[in-house]
């Protein structure tokens, strides 16, 4: 039973039904919210759903942000433990770095949930987000549809060592392997960073002028790339695909800027990670992990 309460609640968050004050509205609940960075529109957005969820349960929050800096979000842990929040919420930087961390809080009986990224520790109750593994094989399988099979192709990694770069790396390189005729020229990380993504793209298009396709791993290095694309002269020869449908990613592809990006849902993400954690908090079961579906953005999904 406690588990089917569980899922009934994930498939209405699924549907876009947000409606958690009347069932779990608990003024007294301290949750902390450690983001890995809230610099960029993912986590902003991201942010926007837990504060604007916890509001209507009544949840008292204390939000920090590490700036993409493991040591800084270790340090930042480690104060938000003395605080003994009922629950952290954790979008971690580093997916090993921050392992002491999540044992440091589970020695404090604080439990931890891992949002959007994944930290490798068994402390960890539960995961919300998406499968960036078969993100990555989406998004190199629209690429290698798109060349017919046949291209160079170059991949912007993000902050190494997260579970987002890694998988969507695995996924990416699994799809492309497929194809005989493709080839990865190369993979460098732009720290999904927009600047990094521009800097970086404008270095790898000069010493493989033949690239035929961009993926990103997020839609800030995907701008960035964009920029040094143009910059270049190749806007209608090279396919750029991104990662996290941000509204301004969504506009790019809408406009035929940018061919696609991956559906990362980071507001639903944020309203999820308040309501499993009041699950918890009430006393359900929680599966090891939560995730959404994921749909690639191109202008056919405009179109529809």
């Amino acid at each position: 039973m406690k588990k089917t309460l569980v899922w009934f609640a994930v498939l209405t968050l699924l549907l876009g039904t947000v409606n958690v004050g009347h069932v779990f509205a608990k003024d007294t609940v301290e949750i902390a919210v450690a983001f890995c960075t809230l610099n960029i529109p993912f986590f902003v957005e991201m942010e926007n759903g837990v504060r604007e969820a916890a509001e209507e349960a009544q949840v008292r929050l204390v939000v920090t942000n590490a700036e993409d800096s493991a040591a800084k979000q270790l340090s930042q842990v480690e104060d938000l433990i003395t605080r003994k929040p009922d629950l952290l919420l954790l979008a971690p930087v580093d997916s090993d770095v921050l392992v002491s961390a999540v044992e440091a809080a589970h020695k404090a009986n604080i439990p931890v949930i891992t949002i959007d990224r994944t930290v490798n520790s068994d402390k960890v109750l539960t995961y919300i987000g998406v499968d960036d593994v078969a993100g990555g094989r989406a998004a190199g399988q629209y690429i290698a549809e798109r060349l017919n099979g046949e291209g160079n192709v170059i991949m912007l990694e993000g902050v190494m060592g997260s579970s987002a770069q890694r998988d969507r790396a695995q996924g990416f390189e699994e799809a492309i392997g497929e194809y005989e005729g493709i080839k990865l020229l190369a993979k460098q990380t732009a720290n999904f960073n927009r600047v990094e993504g521009m800097n970086v793209t404008e270095n790898l298009l000069q010493a493989h002028p033949d690239v035929d396709a961009i993926f990103a791993q997020n839609d800030e290095m995907a701008l960035g790339a964009l920029r040094a694309i143009e910059a270049a002269g190749k806007q209608d020869k090279i396919v750029v695909v991104g990662f996290d449908a941000d509204p301004e990613a969504k506009d790019a592809v809408r406009l035929g800027e940018m061919d696609a990006t991956v559906e990362g849902s980071p507001y639903k993400l944020g309203v999820m990670g308040i309501e499993a954690s009041l699950q918890y908090l009430n006393g359900e079961t929680l599966p090891s992990q939560i995730l959404i579906p994921l749909e690639l953005v191109t202008q056919d999904s405009f179109a529809e």
